[in-house]
């Protein structure tokens, strides 16, 4: 027997929800569940619904800090909600990608789902570009199309220019899939020590943000760290920490790290966007998981990669042109642009690339026992991807 969707106390105590737990490692008292003293069986499910908050909540925060002016100009707090939400979204897509591998380790499945996840829109979304653009050069449309386009001498067009974060994405999923192949699961034990190299370059070389691959791939790789904690392979010691603070006392550092007036802050701001997600895994107010269940929630989430595909290339159209008034009159236009865009494409074009990859990788399915105490996570995967 399996208990599923059951709140599951963790090695101090702290509730961690959606969880499917073999009773033979856990045991009932005061009306919840405690861990057993044999074992630490217990595996997160692939599909986290708290996760769709927060894929929701990044995307609101980039459309927010890239098309709607945010305060005064001098208090620069579109840059910093935008980057807010870009490095809760590479957290997020760190945290994923590393589950995953951690589950499977099939590198041919793994590059076949995630690039037939996120090259088809790419390549839509960059020929869109490139036509908006009307002046596109051979090596911009060669960087971009190879998602080289963020490495110096950058490639970036204008309409395009937020394509930065899909190279840095694709880039990714082929160094991760690189350390796979040469040292097989265990290998991905050196995660955290290339995320804190990465951080400690950023340093020494003063990048507190940077749109180039070896200055920003921390805000990934820190999500995978926490991927790597979260299913204990780090040691029992790392997750009582993570689980340890409050939610809502890391958001106003987290958004503080994203400017750049503050310090030494900006360096923290992977290891901050990682400690604000873990933490909410463990301990998220009731309001905030049920909030996550909502039906709009989970579209905005599942749209989000449109959503963030769309609207810098339309912001740099027709419907982002003309003097503050006009073109601030033009936004709900744009924004309802966007959102229908990004609605086709998610349930009519995306979804045919992302059932296509699944069928070329199709595994067979194996039965588990109940009888031989194996935990069976709910195949609960979200076409939207955990890398919008």
């Amino acid at each position: 027997m399996t208990l599923r969707g059951a709140c599951a106390l963790q090695p101090d105590g702290i509730l961690l929800y959606g969880l499917e737990i073999h009773p033979g490692f856990w045991r009932m008292r005061g009306g919840g569940l405690v861990r057993s003293k044999s074992n630490a069986g217990l595996a997160l499910p692939r599909h986290l619904a708290l996760l769709d908050g927060w894929r929701a909540l990044s995307i609101i925060l980039v459309l927010a800090g890239h098309l709607f002016p945010l305060g005064p100009g001098a208090w620069g707090l579109n840059a910093s909600v935008a980057a807010t939400g870009m490095v809760i979204f590479f957290t997020l897509s760190g945290f994923l990608i590393t589950r995953f591998l951690i589950e499977d380790g099939n590198i041919r499945r793994f590059l076949v789902r995630r690039l037939f996840r996120i090259i088809p829109l790419a390549w839509l979304g960059m020929l869109l570009a490139f036509v908006v653009a009307g002046d596109a050069n051979s090596r911009q449309v060669i960087g971009n199309l190879l998602f080289i386009a963020n490495l110096p001498p950058a490639s970036l067009i204008p309409p395009g220019a937020h394509f930065w974060s899909l190279c840095l994405e694709v880039q990714f999923y082929l160094a991760i899939a690189l350390l796979l192949a040469a040292g097989g699961r265990g290998a991905l034990l050196m995660i955290p020590v290339g995320c804190v190299a990465v951080t400690l370059a950023r340093v020494y070389w003063l990048q507190p943000m940077s749109i180039v691959t070896w200055f920003r791939i921390d805000e990934i790789l820190a999500g995978a760290t926490l991927a790597l904690i979260c299913e204990g392979r780090l040691g029992e010691q790392l997750r009582k920490f993570v689980a340890t603070p409050k939610l809502f006392l890391i958001f106003p550092f987290l958004l503080a790290s994203a400017d750049l007036r503050t310090g030494f802050l900006p360096y923290l701001r992977p290891y901050l966007a990682a400690l604000m997600v873990g933490t909410s895994l463990f301990n998220a107010p009731e309001w905030i998981r049920k909030l996550c269940h909502r039906r709009m929630v989970s579209y905005v989430a599942q749209t989000s990669y449109a959503l963030y595909v769309f609207h810098g290339i339309f912001a740099n159209s027709w419907l982002g042109t003309g003097d503050t008034l006009v073109k601030y009159l033009k936004r709900p236009f744009l924004i309802a642009v966007t959102i229908g865009c990004a609605h086709l494409s998610t349930f009519y074009y995306e979804r045919r690339w992302i059932s296509l990859g699944r069928r070329l990788t199709a595994r067979r399915q194996q039965g588990f026992s109940n009888d031989e105490g194996t935990v069976r996570t709910a195949a609960l995967e979200n076409p939207a991807g955990g890398s919008n």
